[in-house]
């Protein structure tokens, strides 16, 4: 392994106030394995907020968050095979694993039996704590690193390292890709727009359910979902009893469980990917033998195969450009849910 590379500029959170300011550090040489990337773009997810915030009550401070990352190879390890500088790569939500379990030997590393480093606020290969992406640049492990297809756009790659694997994930493992299956899909947020746009590139029907009519505009018009119901709406919600294949419940908020179980057909399945407490009767499980499923991002076989089949199927997430110095702002919008649908932060052009 090389010696520590030159000085690393990000943001950092100091304390749970959560409030992000510029920070320089150091990461660990390139080894023999290792891809250096110089980062462009970072996707902002909810996670940023739940760890710069202290909210699982194991942030390590200083935070750098950020695990959308997209980069252009600057440098490579000497067992470097599958990467050149040069190339476009991305690097999502875990950096290691095991890579000897079981899960790891099916290309599942994500399920780790014993748990996988994660891309910041995690202890690294050198026993210093990752830090993510809102920085210059990035040393990873081959294994963890992504090629973006040749011409898809970095900006709009970020957010699939996380928000569009968390769903294609659940999607695939269930094969909710064969046209004709109806799909409904709760919330339409982040990971919500990219079920949709999962969902009409597989061939299915896919139904949005919102708290909110203003949402039903968008939905319909603009991501070309086919039905649209507001879930606070029981005549609606009857009305769509017994239609649905499967839902995908992107919703972190608490909501009531059983009124979708309803909609659900036999042997259906509501695929969690939120976060929200589960509070159910038995009985919406056993009438319809009915199932609930939860799915957090994917390994790396999968999630590679996901940024390919965006670049074939020219799916792209909704995005707002933003300069690092932005972030802050940017953070209390997410928490308010005032963004369509991602925000990515221009880390070529604005961090300095």
């Amino acid at each position: 392994m090389s010696e520590k590379m030159e000085e690393c500029i990000g943001w950092a959170a100091r304390d749970e106030s959560g409030h992000l300011s510029p920070y320089s550090f150091t990461r660990r040489g390139v080894g023999s394995d290792d891809v250096y990337l110089k980062i462009i773009h970072c996707g902002v997810c909810y996670a940023d907020v739940v760890w710069t915030r202290n909210r699982l009550e194991d942030s390590k401070y200083p935070l750098v968050p950020g695990h959308e990352i997209v980069g252009i190879v600057k440098e490579v390890g000497s067992n470097v095979d599958g990467f050149k500088v040069g190339d476009h790569v991305g690097v999502g939500t875990y950096v290691n694993s095991c890579r000897d379990c079981e899960y790891c030997n099916i290309s599942q590393e994500v399920h780790c039996t014993k748990g996988v480093v994660r891309t910041f606020n995690s202890v690294d290969v050198d026993g210093t704590i990752t830090k993510g992406g809102y920085s210059s640049y990035y040393v990873v492990d081959q294994r963890y690193c992504f090629r973006i297809p040749d011409g898809y756009p970095p900006e709009f790659a970020a957010p699939l390292l996380c928000a569009g694997i968390t769903v294609y994930s659940p999607m695939i493992r269930h094969k909710m890709n064969q046209p004709g299956i109806s799909l409904g899909v709760i919330g339409l947020g982040g990971l919500g727009h990219m079920a949709v746009k999962f969902g009409k590139a597989f061939g299915l029907s896919i139904t949005v359910f919102s708290t909110s009519i203003s949402k039903k505009d968008e939905a319909l018009n603009k991501l070309g979902a086919d039905k649209f119901i507001v879930s606070t709406d029981e005549q609606q919600m009857t009305a769509a009893s017994n239609s649905l294949n499967f839902i995908i419940d992107t919703a972190s908020g608490d909501h009531a469980f059983d009124p979708y179980m309803s909609l659900l057909k036999t042997g259906g399945t509501l695929v969690l990917v939120g976060a929200p407490s589960v509070k159910l009767s038995p009985i919406s499980l056993i009438r319809g033998m009915k199932s609930i499923s939860g799915s957090a991002t994917g390994g790396i076989k999968e999630t590679q195969e996901m940024l390919d089949f965006c670049a074939a199927s020219k799916i792209y997430p909704g995005i707002e450009i933003i300069p690092i110095q932005y972030i802050n702002e940017a953070l209390k919008r997410l928490i308010k849910r005032d963004v369509k649908y991602r925000f990515v932060i221009d880390i070529e052009k604005s961090l300095k």
